[in-house]
């Protein structure tokens, strides 16, 4: 019997309201390239296929291009009709779909692709994957089976979104949601603008990279004196579950641990009450005050990054000097070697490539100076 909820989605298919992220796998720490833990993350997929966990999303670049193959491994022996994979065409890796989306099958070990998304999507280059015929021979990979749905997944502004909404009658799209983006950023109108269109909504991001799942002392004690048993992540996938219109919630699950409380919380739990909102808020404003730059450590900004900089560990250290004095640093140069904030040329490569479109540059500029 299966643990999960799940939900209608469409042509009869219910998908399970917890998706499996495939971009955080656990991996073998010290090897060259860190390659995924075999071993372990198939210990994750087999719990999650265990629990009714239906929904596998993947993508061309998580993991340098092995998640891909170990979700194609880790699934193999599992009936094909017990699991949908979702994976995504990269504009910014290989500008070549047919190529790209030949070699995805091949790394999967699959003739079709049930859930496909155009990944990633901003403002700076939307024209480019609208223009490039990306879409109609998508849509000819659906008409042959290859594809079952079509998506795509956004970072961009509302503007973009309206650009890219009418051109397809898109199955799905998805987006960062969470409450923190929702109250501070733009989620909120990105969500309202998709229910309007009626379109099933993909959740990524919903404890924002982690930043919610350790929200610090203060906020912390907010949500344990109302639910001490409760885990602080459980907050925020609780909150996004809430969501009408949202239809699977994306968890980027790097050990069991994550998967189990993650199972119960979607499964057990009930909808955030309105007096558990105010709490949400009263604890998400201490997190803003405290958070300099709120990095979901993708690192979509690394591989593209001339100088080979670990900017989601470097932009980590930034905060923690912010919140905690620049005395905080001393130790960074023992940590990355010669890959120091200094080493940033200011290329802007990496903010054409962050999600968050933050201005990567200006606070390596500004945590040079602290270090000096």
């Amino acid at each position: 019997m299966s643990e999960i909820s799940d939900k209608s989605f469409k042509d009869g298919i219910r998908l399970s309201r917890l998706g499996m992220g495939n971009m955080r796998l656990p991996v073998k720490s010290g090897e060259p390239g860190e390659p995924i833990d075999y071993e372990k993350a198939k210990a994750i997929i087999d719990r999650a296929m265990e629990a009714g966990v239906n929904y596998y999303d993947t993508a061309y670049i998580y993991h340098g291009g092995e998640s891909e193959r170990f979700v194609g491994k880790a699934l193999a022996e599992y009936p094909r009709d017990s699991y949908y994979v979702a994976d995504k065409f990269n504009y910014q890796a290989n500008p070549d779909y047919r190529a790209q989306f030949a070699e995805q099958l091949e790394r999967l070990s699959m003739d079709r692709i049930d859930f496909y998304l155009l990944h990633g999507i901003q403002d700076y280059f939307v024209e480019d994957a609208i223009s490039c015929g990306c879409i109609s021979y998508f849509d000819q990979m659906k008409k042959e089976g290859k594809i079952k749905y079509l998506g795509f997944s956004f970072h961009g502004t509302p503007e973009a979104l309206k650009r890219i909404l009418p051109v397809y009658p898109w199955d799905f799209v998805q987006i960062q949601l969470n409450y923190y983006d929702w109250l501070y950023e733009n989620a909120k109108t990105l969500y309202e603008m998709l229910d309007e269109a009626g379109i099933p909504i993909m959740v990524m991001e919903p404890v924002h990279g982690g930043l919610l799942a350790d929200l610090g002392e203060q906020a912390n004690g907010i949500l344990k004196e109302a639910e001490p048993e409760q885990s602080i992540a459980s907050w925020a996938m609780r909150w996004v579950k809430s969501l009408p219109r949202v239809q699977v919630i994306l968890s980027g699950m790097s050990n069991l641990e994550q998967m189990n409380d993650n199972i119960r919380v979607i499964s057990e739990t009930e909808d955030v009450t309105e007096e558990e909102q105010k709490l949400i808020e009263k604890a998400c404003g201490i997190v803003r005050t405290n958070t300099a730059v709120p990095c979901t450590k993708c690192r979509y900004c690394v591989p593209n990054c001339p100088m080979e900089l670990d900017i989601p560990y470097l932009l980590s250290s930034y905060n923690d000097a912010k919140l905690g004095g620049a005395w905080r640093l001393g130790n960074l140069a023992s940590v990355v070697g010669e890959k120091l904030p200094s080493a940033c040329v200011g290329c802007g490569t990496c903010t054409k490539h962050c999600p968050q479109s933050f201005d990567i540059p200006k606070y390596m500029k500004e945590l040079t100076e602290m270090m000096g």
